[in-house]
Protein backbone atom coordinates (compact mmCIF):
# COMPACT_ATOMS: atom_id res chain seq x y z
CA UNK A 1 0.00 0.00 0.00
CA UNK A 2 2.80 2.30 0.94
CA UNK A 3 4.28 1.86 -2.62
CA UNK A 4 0.97 2.54 -4.07
CA UNK A 5 0.82 6.04 -2.14
CA UNK A 6 4.63 6.88 -3.18
CA UNK A 7 3.81 6.12 -6.83
CA UNK A 8 0.57 7.95 -6.42
CA UNK A 9 2.50 10.77 -4.66
CA UNK A 10 4.96 10.97 -7.29
CA UNK A 11 2.61 10.98 -10.24
CA UNK A 12 0.66 14.03 -8.24
CA UNK A 13 3.54 16.50 -9.32
CA UNK A 14 2.40 16.30 -13.12
CA UNK A 15 -0.14 17.99 -11.40
CA UNK A 16 1.12 20.24 -8.36
CA UNK A 17 0.83 23.79 -10.62
CA UNK A 18 -2.73 22.93 -10.86
CA UNK A 19 -3.06 21.75 -7.39
CA UNK A 20 -1.37 25.24 -6.79
CA UNK A 21 -3.89 27.36 -8.60
CA UNK A 22 -6.95 25.46 -7.26
CA UNK A 23 -5.71 25.95 -3.90
CA UNK A 24 -5.77 29.61 -4.06
CA UNK A 25 -9.06 29.60 -5.83
CA UNK A 26 -10.62 28.34 -3.14
CA UNK A 27 -8.73 30.27 -0.47
CA UNK A 28 -9.66 33.61 -1.87
CA UNK A 29 -13.25 32.27 -2.24
CA UNK A 30 -13.40 31.44 1.27
CA UNK A 31 -11.67 34.68 2.39
CA UNK A 32 -14.08 36.79 0.25
CA UNK A 33 -17.38 34.91 1.62
CA UNK A 34 -16.14 35.50 5.44
CA UNK A 35 -14.78 39.23 4.77
CA UNK A 36 -12.24 38.45 6.98
CA UNK A 37 -8.43 37.68 7.45
CA UNK A 38 -9.32 35.72 10.59
CA UNK A 39 -8.14 32.57 10.81
CA UNK A 40 -5.88 32.91 7.09
CA UNK A 41 -3.34 30.10 8.05
CA UNK A 42 -5.35 28.02 9.64
CA UNK A 43 -7.88 28.04 6.34
CA UNK A 44 -4.49 28.10 3.65
CA UNK A 45 -3.30 24.74 5.92
CA UNK A 46 -6.56 23.38 5.60
CA UNK A 47 -7.31 23.81 1.84
CA UNK A 48 -3.88 22.68 0.76
CA UNK A 49 -4.25 19.51 2.37
CA UNK A 50 -7.95 18.66 1.43
CA UNK A 51 -6.64 19.48 -1.87
CA UNK A 52 -3.33 17.74 -1.91
CA UNK A 53 -5.28 14.48 -0.73
CA UNK A 54 -8.53 15.16 -3.65
CA UNK A 55 -5.07 15.45 -6.01
CA UNK A 56 -3.44 12.25 -5.24
CA UNK A 57 -6.68 10.28 -5.30
CA UNK A 58 -7.65 11.78 -8.81
CA UNK A 59 -3.94 10.72 -9.46
CA UNK A 60 -4.08 7.36 -7.94
CA UNK A 61 -7.41 6.94 -11.11
CA UNK A 62 -5.19 8.62 -13.74
CA UNK A 63 -2.19 6.33 -12.87
CA UNK A 64 -4.42 3.33 -12.71
CA UNK A 65 -5.89 4.21 -16.40
CA UNK A 66 -2.20 5.07 -18.02
CA UNK A 67 -0.94 1.71 -16.55
CA UNK A 68 -4.47 0.04 -18.47
CA UNK A 69 -4.02 1.35 -21.57
CA UNK A 70 -0.15 1.03 -21.32
CA UNK A 71 -0.28 -2.38 -20.87
CA UNK A 72 -2.92 -2.81 -23.51
CA UNK A 73 -0.47 -1.47 -25.70
CA UNK A 74 2.42 -4.02 -24.75
CA UNK A 75 -0.16 -6.83 -25.51
CA UNK A 76 -0.74 -5.41 -28.62
CA UNK A 77 2.58 -4.87 -29.72
CA UNK A 78 3.63 -8.22 -28.36
CA UNK A 79 0.71 -10.00 -30.73
CA UNK A 80 -0.96 -11.06 -27.27
CA UNK A 81 -3.97 -10.78 -28.59
CA UNK A 82 -6.14 -12.92 -31.84
CA UNK A 83 -8.80 -10.52 -32.45
CA UNK A 84 -10.01 -7.12 -31.40
CA UNK A 85 -12.73 -8.43 -28.93
CA UNK A 86 -9.84 -9.39 -26.38
CA UNK A 87 -9.47 -5.72 -25.88
CA UNK A 88 -11.09 -4.48 -22.47
CA UNK A 89 -10.56 -1.11 -21.12
CA UNK A 90 -12.37 -0.18 -17.48
CA UNK A 91 -16.08 1.48 -18.34
CA UNK A 92 -14.90 5.38 -18.08
CA UNK A 93 -12.53 4.66 -21.14
CA UNK A 94 -14.97 2.74 -23.22
CA UNK A 95 -14.24 5.42 -25.96
CA UNK A 96 -10.52 5.25 -26.13
CA UNK A 97 -11.47 1.26 -25.76
CA UNK A 98 -13.27 1.87 -29.53
CA UNK A 99 -10.29 3.74 -31.27
CA UNK A 100 -7.97 1.18 -29.86
CA UNK A 101 -9.84 -1.59 -31.43
CA UNK A 102 -10.09 0.31 -34.64
CA UNK A 103 -6.39 1.23 -34.33
CA UNK A 104 -5.52 -2.96 -33.61
CA UNK A 105 -7.82 -4.25 -36.93
CA UNK A 106 -6.21 -1.48 -38.89
CA UNK A 107 -2.76 -2.57 -37.74
CA UNK A 108 -3.45 -6.27 -38.44
CA UNK A 109 -5.15 -5.40 -41.54
CA UNK A 110 -2.22 -3.85 -42.63
CA UNK A 111 0.55 -6.38 -41.47
CA UNK A 112 -2.00 -9.18 -43.44
CA UNK A 113 -1.62 -7.08 -46.51
CA UNK A 114 2.36 -6.70 -46.07
CA UNK A 115 2.56 -10.33 -45.77
CA UNK A 116 0.31 -11.25 -48.96
CA UNK A 117 2.34 -8.38 -50.74
CA UNK A 118 5.65 -10.00 -49.81
CA UNK A 119 4.60 -13.69 -50.85
CA UNK A 120 3.27 -11.64 -54.29
CA UNK A 121 6.71 -10.46 -54.85
CA UNK A 122 8.31 -13.40 -53.94
CA UNK A 123 6.13 -15.24 -56.29
CA UNK A 124 6.70 -12.55 -59.15
CA UNK A 125 10.41 -12.57 -58.55
CA UNK A 126 10.83 -16.99 -59.21
CA UNK A 127 8.34 -16.81 -61.82
CA UNK A 128 10.21 -13.90 -63.49
CA UNK A 129 13.30 -15.66 -62.94
CA UNK A 130 12.40 -19.08 -64.23
CA UNK A 131 11.06 -17.78 -67.23
CA UNK A 132 13.71 -15.60 -68.23
CA UNK A 133 15.84 -18.67 -67.64
CA UNK A 134 14.25 -20.90 -70.49
CA UNK A 135 15.09 -18.59 -73.32
CA UNK A 136 18.63 -17.50 -71.74
CA UNK A 137 19.40 -21.11 -71.73
CA UNK A 138 18.32 -21.93 -74.88
CA UNK A 139 19.96 -18.89 -76.65
CA UNK A 140 22.89 -19.90 -74.58
CA UNK A 141 22.94 -23.64 -75.79
CA UNK A 142 22.29 -23.11 -79.44
CA UNK A 143 25.24 -20.38 -79.30
CA UNK A 144 27.87 -22.57 -77.95
CA UNK A 145 27.17 -24.97 -80.55
CA UNK A 146 27.36 -23.11 -83.18
CA UNK A 147 30.92 -21.73 -81.80
CA UNK A 148 32.04 -25.39 -80.95
CA UNK A 149 32.07 -25.83 -84.87
CA UNK A 150 28.55 -26.48 -85.62
CA UNK A 151 29.07 -22.81 -87.56
CA UNK A 152 30.63 -25.04 -90.25
CA UNK A 153 27.64 -27.38 -90.44
CA UNK A 154 25.78 -26.16 -93.19
CA UNK A 155 22.69 -28.47 -92.25
CA UNK A 156 22.26 -27.32 -88.73
CA UNK A 157 23.78 -23.47 -88.32
CA UNK A 158 20.65 -22.07 -89.92
CA UNK A 159 18.25 -23.80 -87.81
CA UNK A 160 19.98 -23.21 -84.68
CA UNK A 161 20.43 -19.56 -85.86
CA UNK A 162 16.53 -19.48 -86.46
CA UNK A 163 15.96 -21.11 -83.00
CA UNK A 164 18.22 -18.59 -81.04
CA UNK A 165 16.43 -15.93 -83.14
CA UNK A 166 12.80 -17.36 -81.70
CA UNK A 167 13.94 -17.14 -78.11
CA UNK A 168 15.55 -13.85 -78.63
CA UNK A 169 12.10 -13.11 -79.73
CA UNK A 170 9.95 -14.51 -76.51
CA UNK A 171 12.38 -12.66 -74.28
CA UNK A 172 11.59 -9.72 -76.03
CA UNK A 173 7.78 -10.30 -75.40
CA UNK A 174 8.27 -10.96 -72.16
CA UNK A 175 10.50 -7.97 -71.31
CA UNK A 176 8.02 -6.02 -73.03
CA UNK A 177 5.09 -7.44 -70.67
CA UNK A 178 7.07 -7.30 -67.68
CA UNK A 179 7.60 -3.36 -68.20
CA UNK A 180 3.66 -2.86 -68.96
CA UNK A 181 2.37 -4.97 -65.87
CA UNK A 182 5.06 -2.85 -63.88
CA UNK A 183 3.37 0.59 -65.61
CA UNK A 184 -0.15 -0.34 -64.69
CA UNK A 185 0.09 -1.51 -61.24
CA UNK A 186 2.35 1.17 -60.13
CA UNK A 187 -0.28 3.98 -62.42
CA UNK A 188 2.41 5.09 -64.13
CA UNK A 189 0.50 3.93 -68.08
CA UNK A 190 -0.77 6.86 -69.47
CA UNK A 191 -4.62 5.86 -70.59
CA UNK A 192 -5.90 8.48 -73.72
CA UNK A 193 -9.48 7.84 -73.55
CA UNK A 194 -11.66 9.29 -76.82
CA UNK A 195 -14.80 7.83 -79.12
CA UNK A 196 -13.33 5.99 -82.06
CA UNK A 197 -15.47 4.00 -85.14
CA UNK A 198 -15.31 0.54 -83.66
CA UNK A 199 -15.76 -1.16 -87.24
CA UNK A 200 -13.39 -0.16 -88.85
CA UNK A 201 -10.85 -0.46 -85.64
CA UNK A 202 -11.45 -3.79 -85.07
CA UNK A 203 -11.47 -5.01 -88.94
CA UNK A 204 -7.90 -3.83 -88.95
CA UNK A 205 -6.50 -5.54 -86.24
CA UNK A 206 -8.38 -8.68 -87.57
CA UNK A 207 -6.23 -8.04 -90.61
CA UNK A 208 -3.25 -7.83 -88.71
CA UNK A 209 -3.86 -11.30 -87.38
CA UNK A 210 -5.39 -13.46 -89.81
CA UNK A 211 -1.78 -14.52 -91.32
CA UNK A 212 -1.91 -16.58 -87.62
CA UNK A 213 -5.17 -18.10 -88.25
CA UNK A 214 -3.95 -19.07 -91.45
CA UNK A 215 -1.03 -20.87 -91.19
CA UNK A 216 -3.45 -22.79 -88.83
CA UNK A 217 -5.67 -23.43 -91.36
CA UNK A 218 -8.44 -22.00 -89.50
CA UNK A 219 -11.03 -19.02 -90.07
CA UNK A 220 -10.86 -15.92 -88.84
CA UNK A 221 -14.27 -13.76 -88.36
CA UNK A 222 -16.01 -10.45 -87.79
CA UNK A 223 -19.59 -10.79 -87.11
CA UNK A 224 -21.31 -7.79 -88.95
CA UNK A 225 -20.45 -4.54 -86.64
CA UNK A 226 -23.18 -1.49 -87.12
CA UNK A 227 -21.43 1.38 -89.52
CA UNK A 228 -20.68 4.71 -87.41
CA UNK A 229 -21.07 2.18 -84.10
CA UNK A 230 -18.48 4.32 -81.50
CA UNK A 231 -17.02 3.39 -78.62
CA UNK A 232 -14.83 5.49 -75.73
CA UNK A 233 -11.41 3.80 -74.88
CA UNK A 234 -8.17 3.71 -75.40
CA UNK A 235 -7.31 2.80 -78.41
CA UNK A 236 -3.87 1.60 -78.42
CA UNK A 237 -4.66 -0.11 -75.35
CA UNK A 238 -7.58 -1.78 -76.52
CA UNK A 239 -5.81 -3.18 -79.64
CA UNK A 240 -3.44 -4.95 -76.83
CA UNK A 241 -6.40 -6.19 -75.27
CA UNK A 242 -7.89 -7.77 -78.88
CA UNK A 243 -4.46 -8.77 -79.85
CA UNK A 244 -3.90 -10.98 -77.11
CA UNK A 245 -7.39 -12.74 -76.94
CA UNK A 246 -7.29 -13.47 -80.57
CA UNK A 247 -3.73 -14.75 -80.49
CA UNK A 248 -4.83 -17.15 -77.68
CA UNK A 249 -7.99 -18.13 -79.12
CA UNK A 250 -5.86 -19.25 -81.92
CA UNK A 251 -2.87 -20.55 -80.30
CA UNK A 252 -5.77 -23.01 -78.35
CA UNK A 253 -7.93 -23.58 -81.82
CA UNK A 254 -6.53 -26.61 -84.14
CA UNK A 255 -10.00 -26.75 -85.90
CA UNK A 256 -13.10 -24.56 -86.50
CA UNK A 257 -12.14 -21.13 -85.94
CA UNK A 258 -12.22 -17.70 -84.16
CA UNK A 259 -15.07 -15.43 -84.06
CA UNK A 260 -15.24 -11.60 -83.07
CA UNK A 261 -18.61 -10.39 -82.53
CA UNK A 262 -20.41 -7.18 -81.05
CA UNK A 263 -23.48 -6.79 -79.04
CA UNK A 264 -25.29 -3.71 -78.56
CA UNK A 265 -26.76 -2.21 -75.37
CA UNK A 266 -28.21 1.45 -74.98
CA UNK A 267 -25.31 2.48 -72.92
CA UNK A 268 -22.57 -0.33 -73.80
CA UNK A 269 -21.22 -2.62 -76.15
CA UNK A 270 -19.73 -6.07 -75.52
CA UNK A 271 -17.34 -7.35 -77.71
CA UNK A 272 -16.34 -10.52 -77.71
CA UNK A 273 -13.75 -13.46 -78.78
CA UNK A 274 -15.03 -16.71 -79.61
CA UNK A 275 -13.08 -19.59 -80.74
CA UNK A 276 -13.86 -23.13 -80.56
CA UNK A 277 -10.34 -24.73 -79.04
CA UNK A 278 -9.39 -27.08 -76.43
CA UNK A 279 -11.41 -24.95 -73.63
CA UNK A 280 -10.91 -24.07 -69.95
CA UNK A 281 -12.03 -26.13 -66.68
CA UNK A 282 -13.71 -24.70 -64.66
CA UNK A 283 -12.37 -24.91 -61.42
CA UNK A 284 -9.15 -22.91 -63.71
CA UNK A 285 -11.38 -20.03 -64.85
CA UNK A 286 -10.75 -17.83 -61.77
CA UNK A 287 -6.77 -18.28 -61.94
CA UNK A 288 -6.47 -17.88 -65.32
CA UNK A 289 -6.11 -13.87 -65.13
CA UNK A 290 -2.96 -14.47 -62.25
CA UNK A 291 0.42 -13.55 -63.51
CA UNK A 292 2.39 -16.26 -64.81
CA UNK A 293 -0.46 -18.96 -64.82
CA UNK A 294 -0.88 -21.23 -66.89
CA UNK A 295 -3.93 -24.41 -67.42
CA UNK A 296 -1.40 -26.22 -69.24
CA UNK A 297 2.55 -25.25 -68.81
CA UNK A 298 3.66 -27.38 -70.73
CA UNK A 299 1.26 -27.40 -73.97
CA UNK A 300 1.82 -23.10 -72.82
CA UNK A 301 5.22 -22.81 -73.74
CA UNK A 302 4.98 -25.18 -76.48
CA UNK A 303 2.60 -22.62 -78.26
CA UNK A 304 4.62 -19.43 -76.98
CA UNK A 305 3.31 -16.60 -74.56
CA UNK A 306 4.91 -14.95 -71.54
CA UNK A 307 1.89 -16.01 -69.12
CA UNK A 308 0.94 -12.37 -68.37
CA UNK A 309 -0.96 -11.49 -71.45
CA UNK A 310 -4.50 -11.93 -69.69
CA UNK A 311 -3.13 -9.96 -66.56
CA UNK A 312 -2.50 -7.47 -68.66
CA UNK A 313 -6.20 -7.62 -70.35
CA UNK A 314 -7.69 -7.64 -67.08
CA UNK A 315 -5.31 -4.47 -65.64
CA UNK A 316 -6.44 -2.65 -69.00
CA UNK A 317 -10.35 -3.58 -68.86
CA UNK A 318 -10.71 -2.66 -65.41
CA UNK A 319 -9.13 1.14 -66.24
CA UNK A 320 -11.78 1.18 -68.64
CA UNK A 321 -14.36 0.63 -65.40
CA UNK A 322 -15.29 -2.93 -67.32
CA UNK A 323 -14.68 -6.32 -66.41
CA UNK A 324 -13.51 -9.65 -68.42
CA UNK A 325 -15.94 -11.92 -68.64
CA UNK A 326 -14.87 -15.65 -69.39
CA UNK A 327 -17.42 -18.45 -70.44
CA UNK A 328 -15.68 -22.18 -71.61
CA UNK A 329 -16.26 -25.51 -71.92
CA UNK A 330 -13.45 -28.19 -72.43
CA UNK A 331 -13.56 -29.75 -75.25
CA UNK A 332 -15.64 -27.46 -77.09
CA UNK A 333 -14.10 -23.62 -76.71
CA UNK A 334 -13.81 -20.34 -74.72
CA UNK A 335 -15.28 -16.93 -75.11
CA UNK A 336 -13.89 -13.85 -73.67
CA UNK A 337 -16.00 -10.70 -73.75
CA UNK A 338 -16.03 -6.92 -72.29
CA UNK A 339 -18.13 -3.78 -72.15
CA UNK A 340 -17.21 -0.56 -73.69
CA UNK A 341 -18.93 2.57 -73.06
CA UNK A 342 -20.99 3.88 -76.25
Amino acid sequence: MWNELKKDIKFFKNYFKEHLLFSIIIVLLILFLQGSLQNLLLIISTVIVINFFGFVYLSNKRRKELCEIETIINNIRKNFYENAEEIILSENLASLEQAIKEMFIKSKNDIEYMRKLQRVRSEFIANVSHELRTPIFAIQGYIETLLNGAINDSNVNKSFLEKAAHHTNNLSNLLNDLINISMIESGEMQMSFRYFDLAPYIASIVDEMKYLAEEKQISLTVSAIREGLQVFGDKERLKQVLINLIQNAIKYTESGGVDISVEEEKKFVTIKVKDSGIGIPQDQLTRIFERFYRVDKARSRAVGGTGLGLSIVKHIIEAHDSKVEVRSTVGVGSEFSFKLKK
